[in-house]
């Protein structure tokens, strides 16, 4: 049994071991024991802090090892615990982070970490703890037992397949864009921000599928610099997108919508509840923006239909907005592909062998001139690359199962396509891989 005379390393580390190794039954009685240890004196808090982001430090980096990233351990917390652990997370993360120079890192990485606010902000590690607890109220019992149940969360993660570069192991991906953005990019963005907020849904509508061939667009001129050689060949690559409940199987149906127009495949993790996209960099950054949108639009337009009665007058129901959400999807899946076919077949006829005149603006992905069609045309080299993508998620996910959603209320589907069709924009059978 430790006490509060050993040295506060060890009382420290053994304090958390004994927590990650508890039985469920028995588990509160051995969090209480241990925080109360962590926090019995006021004199060692500072040693308990210090000690702490050290083990911190170490539990984070083998979750990293394990091929977890820092989006991935928040949303754990988020998923199993509760807002005090999540705020904590966020800063472990930073104070891993403080091993690595930005400029070694990942985009996507890097991104997370922006996204999350991910940034040391305590004075020092001794002053950690104390300056946390002020700043959420917590005695030093609350916040040691909400770090110990966070370190074990952790600790019981499972190996599962990287998506990415990590911090101290890989340099980045040396096919990644250069710094800023594609100006196509920032016209995508903005596009799908008018289409969030606009109250008018044909306005939505043409916005959102003006954005999804842009997207194309700009796919097929990545493919085609690739192909032409005017940018260093590169190999597909996968990210992770969160999908929590409620409704976790209609919003991975709009996922799986969104990057089958883009010519990638997602892999459902249920029980982790993200899933992994993989494909060509530049389709994956389509798909996040895109499926970013749609959730909010789709989310809008069910909260709008929810919010009203059934024509017996009983209230909406979660099988409704189940079926809502399902058909939403289905009706999104046709639309976006409609939009990807109209925007290939543009390229395809008005760029012939060679040429550099044709979609859009008259401008490639970064502004420059349009890149030449190889002399075996467009369509084999999207297909080279789709096959490409197919090779990479057997290879991530030898042993995958469909998965299928039902629907129960016809009246939550008549809605829903009736909202997709409103609201923004191949055909599928509607199994998602897992």
């Amino acid at each position: 049994m430790a006490s509060t005379d050993q040295p506060v390393d060890e009382l420290v580390a053994e304090a958390v071991a004994r927590v990650a190794g508890a039985q469920p039954g028995g588990l509160e009685y051995v969090v209480d024991g241990a925080a109360s240890l962590l926090a019995a004196s006021a004199d060692r808090w500072p040693g308990v802090s210090r000690a702490l982001l050290g083990v911190a430090e170490r539990a984070v980096g083998r979750c990293w090892a394990a091929g977890w990233q820092p989006a991935d351990l928040v949303r754990v917390a988020r998923r199993e615990l509760g807002p005090v652990q999540v705020a904590l997370a966020v800063d472990l993360i930073a104070a891993e982070g403080r091993r690595h120079p930005a400029a070694a890192l990942d985009r996507r990485w890097r991104e997370q970490v922006r996204e999350l606010d991910a940034r040391p902000w305590w004075p020092s590690d001794e002053a950690f703890l104390p300056e946390f607890a002020a700043r959420h109220r917590l005695d030093r019992f609350a916040l040691a037992t909400a770090a110990l149940e966070l370190l074990r969360a952790w600790a019981l993660l499972p190996p599962v397949q990287p998506v990415g570069p990590v911090p101290g192991q890989s340099a980045p991906r040396a096919s990644e864009p250069r710094s800023g953005e594609p100006r196509m990019l920032g016209r995508i963005r903005a596009l799908l921000a008018k289409a969030e907020s606009t109250g008018f849904p044909d306005e939505a509508e043409a916005l959102t599928a003006k954005a999804q061939e842009l997207m194309a667009r700009h796919s097929i001129d990545e493919a085609l610099l690739a192909a032409g050689g005017g940018r260093s060949a590169d190999d597909p690559a996968a990210v992770r997108i969160g999908v929590d409940n409620p409704y976790e199987g209609p919003k991975t149906m709009l996922l799986d919508a969104v990057a089958a127009a883009n010519r990638c495949r997602v892999v459902w993790a249920k029980e982790f509840g993200f899933c992994t996209v993989v494909g060509f960099d530049a389709d994956l950054d389509a798909v996040e923006l895109l499926y970013t949108s749609l959730l909010v639009q789709a989310t809008a337009a069910m909260h709008r239909a929810g919010s009203r009665k059934h024509k017996d007058g009983a209230a909406r129901t979660k099988a409704f907005r189940q079926s809502f959400l399902v058909a939403y999807a289905a009706r999104i899946r046709e639309r976006l592909a409609e939009a990807t076919e109209r925007a290939t077949e543009e390229a395809a006829a008005g760029r012939p062998d060679g040429a550099g005149s044709g979609a859009g603006d008259g401008a490639g992905p970064d502004g420059g001139p349009l890149p030449a069609v190889p002399a075996g045309g467009l369509l084999p080299v999207l297909a080279a690359r789709a096959e490409a993508v197919d090779d990479a998620v057997g290879k991530m996910f030898p042993k995958l199962v469909s998965q299928r959603v039902r629907v129960s209320d016809g009246e939550g589907w008549v809605e829903g396509r009736a909202a997709a069709d409103r609201a923004s924009l191949h055909r599928g059978s509607g199994r998602i891989a897992r």
